[in-house]
Parts: structure tokens; sequence; C-alpha cells
């Protein structure tokens, strides 16, 4: 199908881009990589009035080191991500995820800030972003707040975001010494969304765990953090059966919607292995194996 006719406006700040925000209100849509809001333009799900393309803006690209945290600008691509080497040392977790995104197409355009502002429990960097420890930038007509992960996702397609506001940057804690990470995904084929997908990233101190965080794509109406999962490993030595403990405690925390990607039992179970796996392969990594 055709999209309806609208208006497009392509800012040079974001100054500029809030301002058409607040003048457009209701009938406005930011325009980022556009792999979500296209799509459901060519099928009437969505029919704006007007489109403000961020794509001009190179306040909102880049990635940066700056005190100890990695500052990444919200549009900036998938490959950019996976390209930078400042990411593969400093935050590794987030270029390796990147690489299960949809195609090479897609990574070429789709955005960070666009992927987590759409709030899609399918998407990958929700999950992600909870287990980097993540804050983000929202930026409006008041001015700058700080987000962290964990509370921005409030539903399906409902984030913290307000309509007047803008994604513009995404902050992460550079990794210590003794960190291990894995993104483990299931999916039907390439470009497709996960049937489950678990995100881990922990800390080592002589053996002993002191930091985990796990977040589970796309078995629930938000991407989840399995905290009882995390206490029962933290402040521990990890051995199998505390992986299956953990494992078992991330498959209680799961809510998924059935699809063709199978029911709930199945995606519930998958959701478990992905954890397992996860944990398996951040925790060899930590050791320096």
């Amino acid at each position: 199908m055709i999209p309806g006719t609208f208006d497009y406006h392509a800012p040079a700040t974001v100054d500029e881009a809030i301002r058409l925000l607040g003048e457009l209100g209701d009938e406005a849509k930011l325009l980022a990589g556009g792999h979500s809001l296209l799509p459901m333009m060519k099928l009437r799900f969505a029919s704006p009035k007007h489109l403000i393309d961020l794509n001009r803006i190179g306040a909102l690209k880049g990635i940066r080191e700056q005190s100890g945290m990695i500052h990444i600008g919200a549009m900036t691509t998938e490959n950019e991500l996976i390209a930078s080497a400042l990411l593969r040392e400093k935050c590794p977790l987030l270029p390796e995820a990147a690489k299960w995104i949809s195609d090479p197409q897609v990574r070429n355009c789709g955005t960070l800030g666009g992927d987590i502002a759409h709030g899609d429990p399918g998407n990958d960097h929700p999950a992600v972003m909870m287990a980097v420890d993540a804050v983000f930038v929202l930026q409006g007509p008041r001015g700058e707040r700080l987000i962290v992960a964990d509370r921005f996702f409030h539903g399906l397609y409902y984030t913290e975001l307000a309509p007047d506001e803008i994604l513009t940057e995404i902050r992460i804690p550079a990794v210590s010494k003794g960190t291990g990470y894995a993104y483990c995904k299931l999916k039907r084929k390439t470009g497709d969304f996960a049937t489950a997908a678990a995100a881990v990233q922990l800390r080592l101190d002589g053996g002993v765990c002191k930091k985990i965080n796990i977040a589970l794509t796309n078995v629930a109406p938000t991407a989840l953090k399995a905290g009882d999962a995390e206490m029962s490993l933290t402040g521990k030595v990890i051995d199998e059966a505390l992986i299956e403990q953990a494992a078992r405690k991330a498959m209680a925390v799961c809510d998924p919607a059935e699809d063709q990607r199978g029911n709930r039992d199945y995606k519930t179970h998958m959701a478990g292995e992905m954890t397992r796996r996860a944990i398996r392969q951040a925790l060899a990594r930590a050791k320096g194996n």
C-alpha cells in the first residue's frame, strides 16, 4: 500500500526539531531510520500529517567516551555500533547484539535511538540497554532529563518519552576488568525478530559474581529485567546448578504472546534456554576463556 499524504520537515538542530514537535503536536512523527514507522504508514496503521526527519542533525550522531561513560548519539546506526573500536573495548555487548539485528541493509540505516524509542518488545536494544545499565537523555521544551533503561519501557509501544521530547543520547558505563557479556537470540530466519533472547552482563571478582544483569527480549509486552534470577547469582561462585536455577527464575517472569513464532510454553522454554547460554558465555568471557 501507499502511505497517506504528509508534509516533510528536515530540521538541522535538536532545538528546531523540538519546536516543530510543539507546533505540530499529535499530527507529527519523528523519523529516524524509518524501519518501524514507514511500514506502519504503508499499511495505514499510522497516518501522521507531518514527518520530522532527524537525519540532518549532526549533534545526534557519534560515539565518544567522557569520564568513564560512553556517550552515543541516538541517530547512530547499527553498522556504526558494530564498527566502533571504542564500543568493542568499553561496551562489547552492544556491537555484539547489533550484529543480530535484521540484515545489512537495515543495519546501515536503522538507528539505536529509533530502536529504543519505538518501544517494541521484539526489538533487541531494549533488553541490551537494561543489561548494560544504560541511561537515556530525553530533551524537550523544558530541558533535559535522564531516565535509566529499567524505567523507560512501560508497555507495548509505550515508553517514558513524552510527545514533545526527543531521545538525544544514550550513556553507558564503560566495562571494568573481569566483565563478561553475551546476547543469545533464537530466531526463525535471518532478519526476523527473536522468538526469545537473553542479554547478560556480569562482573567477577576472585571468581565471585559481584554484579549481573539479565534482560529478556520478546517474551512480554516490554523487555524484561530478570531480577530474581540476578539475585540468585550475585555474591556467589556460579556453577551449573545456579545457572539452572537462574534460568528457571527468568522463565517465571515471562508473559509472551502467542504468534507464528510459537505458543507461550515454547517461548518461555526458549527464554530459559537463551538465559542459560548467555550466562555460560558471559561467565567464560569474564574468566578470559
